[in-house]
């Protein structure tokens, strides 16, 4: 762990020092970021196009939908499987890359695989739990549903960080996701909700960009529904393969670098906070009797009195 203290995200944060770190990291590593995020964007574009819902767009009955979606069920469990082991890739290079300067992009994939087994059985956990927490939200309306949505999310950002630096057994490290996560829970809670907002609207605004040669198809969709399939068919379109893949790209290293920030600051608070608790060490002071000979008995051998 003393290695990752010269981290440059590992430092007791505040929203403000959060955000300057977020935009210098990702600035000063973003050519390799973004060349990742690129090659990993496009795969999981084209892995998209395996999945035509053409035929489910002109449905209307839901048991049908539901019936037609099962044929997609597996692309779509291959696909989720794809990004995830892309987030641990990304997510090792973040953190690695800026304490070992052998660590580069093929030694952060290779690495990775050992990590991914033990996240994708947190995510599965953490699904059922997260699933059963944002329903019991919604009993308490949409707040407490929104409440549960960021509070899952953080607990997320925390798996991967957590397994890099302290090791990859499972119970271990769901115990501390916890327990950094509720550590300094508002300040957590406040910062992914920031965070979130504004990742969605960075996305927001460099899809707008992208679609915009695709502009005149999607105002057509708008006054006639039936063209729905042909704006549909723009998803294949390889200029907007391309376009989309380079939006996503800018946006994807966000969420990683994020979730190494929130938990370099927790483990930075965490170390302070040790650090100011001090063993108290007994100070043996000299006692007025120390400066005197001690008194023997008269039969006590090294009575200097008993040779005379």
């Amino acid at each position: 762990m003393d290695n990752f203290r010269n981290h440059p995200l590992y430092r007791i944060h505040n929203i403000d020092s959060a955000m300057n770190s977020l935009w210098e990291f990702y600035r000063r590593n973003f050519l390799p970021l973004f060349l990742m995020s690129v090659v990993m964007s496009l795969i999981i574009q084209y892995s998209s196009t395996i999945i035509d819902l053409k035929d489910i767009q002109s449905e209307t009955d839901p048991f049908v939908i539901i019936e037609k979606m099962k044929v997609f069920l597996i692309p779509m469990l291959i696909i989720s499987l794809i990004n995830l082991l892309f987030t641990t890739i990304l997510q090792h290079y973040i953190i690695h890359r800026p304490i070992d300067s052998n660590n580069n992009i093929i030694s952060s994939v290779l690495k990775s695989f050992r990590y991914y087994i033990p996240y994708l059985i947190i995510i599965i956990l953490l699904s059922v739990t997260g699933t059963i927490a944002i329903a019991l939200g919604l009993f308490v309306l949409v707040v407490g549903a929104f409440f549960a949505i960021i509070y899952v999310i953080t607990l997320y950002l925390f798996i991967l960080p957590v397994m890099m630096v302290e090791g990859t057994d499972i119970s271990s490290t769901i115990s501390r996701v916890f327990s950094l996560a509720n550590r300094n829970f508002w300040a957590n809670f406040g910062w992914v909700a920031t965070f979130l907002i504004l990742v969605i609207v960075v996305s927001v605004i460099l899809s707008g960009i992208a679609l915009l040669p695709f502009a005149g198809s999607f105002i057509k969709t708008l006054f006639n529904p039936e063209e729905a399939t042909t704006a549909a068919d723009l998803t294949k379109n390889p200029l907007f393969f391309i376009l989309s893949s380079l939006a996503n790209a800018l946006t994807l290293p966000l969420m990683p670098i994020i979730a190494s920030i929130l938990y370099f600051n927790g483990k930075a608070r965490e170390d302070h906070e040790k650090k100011d608790i001090q063993p108290v060490i007994k100070e043996e002071r000299v006692r007025v009797e120390d400066l005197y000979a001690k008194p023997y008995s008269d039969n006590h051998p090294d009575n200097p009195e008993k040779s005379k």
